[in-house]
């Protein structure tokens, strides 16, 4: 049953009480039932217009989806053509060629484990998702380990 339907249902029942106008208690009893049905139909209309806004997102998507389609497709026929060897671990296209390296780490306060991977790493700090703990990574002695040695 529908907001208006039900508000339909309550003037219903109110004219079946015979409801006199004159009446303080009455006429209350009236005007909170008109509220009830302006509400009704102001719903009504949201629903409407979000039914119709919602299509209209959905055709702008499919749009957009094929302009994806041509703008990218070509794009990646181009990268495909190229050499990956001479790209190195990240190109000018962006585009990394190895598979990303991700580590697991402990949050000292809660015990929970958290999988990261190195671009989360490079941020320094970051929130556990379990309980809010701010994880604060140093990076700096593992760059200089990896490091290689100089000789004089």
């Amino acid at each position: 049953m529908t907001t208006s339907e039900k508000v339909a249902y309550l003037k219903g029942l109110a004219d079946g009480l015979g409801l006199d106008k004159d009446v303080k208690q009455d006429k209350l009893i009236s005007a909170i039932i008109d509220v009830l049905d302006t509400v009704a139909q102001d719903i009504e209309d949201l629903e409407d217009t979000t039914a119709e806004l919602g299509e209209e997102i959905d055709a702008i998507s499919d749009d957009l989806s094929d302009v994806e389609e041509v703008v990218f497709d070509e794009e990646d026929e181009d990268y495909e053509d190229e050499d990956e060897d001479e790209c190195g671990d990240e190109c000018c296209c962006g585009h990394r060629h190895e598979d990303p390296v991700f580590y697991e780490i402990t949050c000292p306060a809660c015990n929970n484990t958290i999988t990261v991977d190195e671009d989360v790493l490079a941020l320094g700090t970051i929130q556990c998702p379990n309980c809010g703990e701010s994880l604060e990574f140093d990076l700096g002695s593992a760059e200089e380990d990896d490091a290689p040695e100089k000789t004089d």
